[in-house]
């Protein structure tokens, strides 16, 4: 993935989110956001996603500049697997239905195609015994898994991941954990916002630390957290590494 990212700006009311980022990488599989909350890392991955505009600046992806239309970023989406931290599964669905959706509405699979497709993806995962449960019937780590495996089913050129084990217990955690660097090991580009410092630390090529909207760090994983430059990082670090 070569990603490139040139004067984004994003407020909400008077509130600048995202204030001036650029930054340019290339040859990155795994780019990993921290910070603490409210720093903009969310906002970031939510534009990258094509789910919210930049108000100024722009944002290139393999050499591509994101669209700006509706009609093109909905086009742009559909090669944009997101994974939220409370899971987006339709509750009154089972979990195969949950990943058909997206392939029949969206990809225009026939329903046939998109259970086929379905069920592949749970296998892959380890999670076709869970195909016909409702998300109510799933653990954490389930559910959560049911939606990466749903992310994954529609192929997409990059996958983006919010929190995606914030909800979750340890053991929970460590499974999420497992199947995205399954994922990562298989060369697919993700971009990832955790507070996971560990997994962040072992799966990044590069790490980025927001704060107050801006990019203050960004480098290899040992440049970020072994020799973070600012007092802000070394700050957030020295916070949730404590303990």
């Amino acid at each position: 993935m070569r990603l490139e990212l040139a004067g984004v700006t994003k407020s909400f009311g008077a509130h600048r989110v995202l204030d001036d980022i650029s930054l340019e990488l290339a040859d990155v599989h795994a780019f990993v956001l921290i910070g603490p909350s409210g720093g903009g890392k969310s906002t970031l991955l939510r534009i990258l996603a094509g789910l919210e505009r930049a108000e100024g600046g722009a944002v290139s992806i393999d050499g591509e500049r994101m669209p700006r239309g509706e009609e093109e970023l909905r086009r742009y989406r559909c090669g944009v697997g997101t994974v939220f931290q409370a899971y987006n599964l339709f509750p009154h669905l089972a979990a195969v239905e949950n990943i058909m959706l997206p392939l029949e509405k969206v990809h225009g699979y026939s329903r046939g195609e998109a259970e086929a497709r379905a069920m592949e993806t749970l296998e892959r995962f380890q999670l076709a015994a869970h195909a016909q449960k409702k998300p109510a019937q799933l653990s954490g780590g389930q559910k959560q898994r049911v939606a990466i495996a749903r992310a994954v089913a529609i192929k997409p050129r990059l996958l983006l991941f919010d929190e995606p084990t914030s909800a979750l217990d340890p053991e929970m955690t460590a499974e999420v954990l497992e199947m995205i660097e399954e994922l990562k090991g298989e060369g697919r580009d993700l971009v990832l916002v955790t507070h996971e410092m560990a997994f962040a630390r072992v799966a990044a090529d590069r790490v980025a630390f927001l704060d107050n909207g801006k990019i203050l760090e960004c480098g290899g994983p040992e440049e970020v957290f072994a020799g973070a430059r600012t007092e802000e990082c070394r700050r957030f670090l020295g916070k949730i590494l404590r303990y």
